[in-house]
C-alpha cells in the first residue's frame, strides 16, 4: 500500500478476515489506567485491541471496550493463553471471554511455545508429558467451537513453526513477535510470509527508554518527514506487512501513534531503517524454563 491511509487499513489474514493494521497494545498497561486508555483508543479511532491472560488486565480491557460505546463488532479482540494454561486450554479461553466480557475473541494466541506446571509459580518448571503441539491441539478445538474466530502464535521461531507444522490442522493465522529496527528478524518475518502467516510487531517502538529514541539515522527521517520518531517506527512496520500494537496509556501518545496517515517512508528510508547496525531485544526468555529464542541473531 502507498497511500498511506493505515488506520483505515486492513491485512487479510489466511483465513480470510482482516486484521486493523493499528491496535492498542496494552503488555504492562496496570489495572486503574488501561480501562481508560482502552475508551481513549477506541475514541480516537482505534479499532484493534491486544491483551493477554498472562498480563491481569482483561477485565479492564473489557470495560474500556464498554465505556467506548463502540459496538463489538466494530472492535477486533486478541488476547492470548498463558503458560501454565497449556494443559487447561478450555478453561483458559472461558476465563479470558469472561474477563473481557465477550462472547468470542477475534484472535487467541498461544502467548509462548513454552508448557508450564502451575504449581510452580515461578514458571520455571516446564511440564515433562505436554508440549506446545498438544496445546496447538486444543486451540484447534476452540477455533471449531468459534470463540476464537481466529488462531495463532506468539514468540514462535521458524524451529517451533516447522515442528508445528507436523501436526497442525489448522496453520496459525498469526505470528506476534517482537520487532524494529534493532530486531528485524528478515529470516522469519520471510518465512511467515512464504507460508501465509501474519506478523503483528509487539514493541514496534523499542519499549521504555528504548535506545531507538536516541539513534541519529531515525531521528534525521523523522524530521525529514515531519513526523515523530514514534510515528516512523510505526510506517516502517506497517510498510513491510506487519500489523503494530503500540502501547501507551497516555492519551496524547495514544492519539500521536494513530497519526500516521499520509506518513509514507521511501525505499532510502526504509533501506537505512533496515540497516541500522545495533541489536537489542526487549522481551527475552532468561525466565522461563527453557529456551525459547531458538533461531541465531540476525
Amino acid at each position: 500500500m502507498t497511500d498511506g491511509k493505515w488506520t483505515s487499513h486492513t491485512y487479510t489474514l489466511n483465513t480470510g478476515a482482516k486484521i486493523p493494521a493499528v491496535g492498542l497494545g496494552t503488555w504492562q498497561s496496570q489495572p486503574g489506567e488501561v480501562r481508560t486508555a482502552v475508551r481513549d483508543a477506541l475514541l480516537a479511532g482505534y479499532r484493534h485491541i491486544d491483551t493477554a491472560l498472562a498480563y491481569g488486565n482483561e477485565k479492564e480491557v473489557g470495560l474500556g471496550i464498554k465505556d467506548s460505546g463502540i459496538p463489538r463488532d466494530e472492535i477486533w479482540i486478541t488476547t492470548k493463553l498463558d503458560n501454565p494454561w497449556h494443559k487447561r486450554v478450555e478453561e483458559g479461553i472461558q476465563s479470558s471471554l469472561t474477563s473481557l466480557g465477550v462472547d468470542y475473541v477475534d484472535l487467541y494466541l498461544m502467548h509462548w511455545p513454552c508448557s508450564t506446571d502451575p504449581a510452580d509459580e515461578s514458571l520455571h518448571t516446564a511440564y515433562t508429558d505436554w508440549d506446545f503441539l498438544d496445546t496447538w491441539k486444543e486451540l484447534e478445538k476452540v477455533a471449531a467451537s468459534g470463540r476464537a474466530k481466529n488462531i495463532g502464535v506468539s514468540n514462535f521461531d521458524i524451529t517451533h513453526l516447522n515442528r508445528l507444522f507436523r501436526i497442525a490442522k489448522i496453520i496459525p493465522a498469526v505470528n506476534q513477535i517482537e520487532l524494529h529496527p534493532n530486531n528485524p528478524t528478515p529470516s522469519l518475518t520471510k518465512f511467515c510470509a512464504d507460508k501465509g502467516i501474519h506478523v503483528t510487531a509487539y514493541s514496534i517502538l523499542g519499549s521504555t527508554n528504548s535506545p531507538l529514541v536516541k539513534d541519529q539515522t531515525l531521528a534525521g527521517i523523522a524530521q525529514k518527514h515531519g513526523r515523530s520518531i514514534q510515528q516512523v517506527l510505526l510506517a516502517w512496520g506497517l510498510q513491510h506487512g506487519y500489523s503494530v500494537i503500540p502501547k501507551s496509556v497516555t492519551k496524547s501518545r495514544i492519539e500521536a501513534n494513530f497519526q500516521v496517515d499520509g506518513l509514507v517512508l521511501d525505499e532510502d528510508d526504509l533501506k537505512a531503517l533496515d540497516s541500522l547496525p545495533d541489536r537489542f531485544k526487549v522481551c527475552g526468555d532468561s525466565w522461563l524454563p527453557h529456551k525459547i529464542f531458538l533461531d541465531r541473531p540476525e
